[in-house]
């Protein structure tokens, strides 16, 4: 009987036994698995911030960027305003330059009452008027056609020695001066026909059409 109960004995303490085992083997796993898990999880949001961090660093270097280079793009606009501003101003200087050299010293011209006709009011000549430049070359004859660089070259000579502007200016006539050589005779007048002149011009050669005589006149006679 006592051996009996030995056996029982051993056999229950084994089944607890093992039982015991398998209890603690399972937490082992159990808690295994919850450190794999844990452990995943730290490592997976380590890489998605990562990888949030790449993708917004490219953004915050844009915003960087951006204010940089529209510093740059008003610098650059700043330089070619100042630039053509400058271009503008030197046109301006160069072009009221070339008028006051073009323009004739009234203070030295000649006035005398009459003229060539009792339409004559009075008769201007001027010692400083100069030849007002040609882009003719070679042997030059006088030409009357209104399409004519010499046309206009003449054309500019009666505006020198008036004053008349080109767009104020009406010609009447424009043709050979009979009374000397090289020399042409202009009628024109202001458009409100307030100014109206003989203009005398010769040409002087290489140097383009020169004023030698002004009329002014009391009427337009056609």
């Amino acid at each position: 009987m006592n051996s009996d109960f030995k056996q029982n004995s051993r056999s229950t303490y084994r089944a607890k036994r093992k039982k015991t085992n398998i209890v603690l083997n399972s937490l082992i796993i159990i808690v295994l698995a919850l450190i794999i898990l844990v452990a995943y999880n730290i490592f997976a949001s380590g890489s998605d911030e990562n990888a949030v961090t790449k993708q917004e660093t490219p953004k915050q270097e844009q915003k960087q960027a951006a204010p940089k280079e529209k510093k740059a793009e008003e610098t650059k606009k700043k330089e070619k305003f100042s630039e053509d501003k400058a271009a503008k101003e030197e046109d301006e200087k160069q072009s009221e330059e070339a008028t006051a050299s073009e323009k004739a010293d009234d203070s030295q011209a000649v006035v005398s009452d009459g003229g060539t006709s009792p339409n004559v009011v009075k008769t201007i000549e001027n010692p400083t008027w100069k030849p007002v430049g040609t882009t003719q070359t070679g042997e030059h004859t006088a030409v009357y056609d209104q399409s004519s660089v010499d046309w206009q070259e003449m054309l500019k000579a009666v505006s020198y020695a008036t004053g008349l502007d080109s767009g104020n200016m009406t010609v009447y006539w424009l043709g050979r001066d009979k009374t000397t050589t090289n020399a042409s005779i202009a009628t024109v007048a202001s458009k409100d026909k307030l100014l109206k002149y003989n203009v005398y011009i010769k040409w002087v050669d290489g140097e383009g059409w020169m004023p030698t005589r002004v009329e002014e006149l009391a009427e337009i006679q056609q």
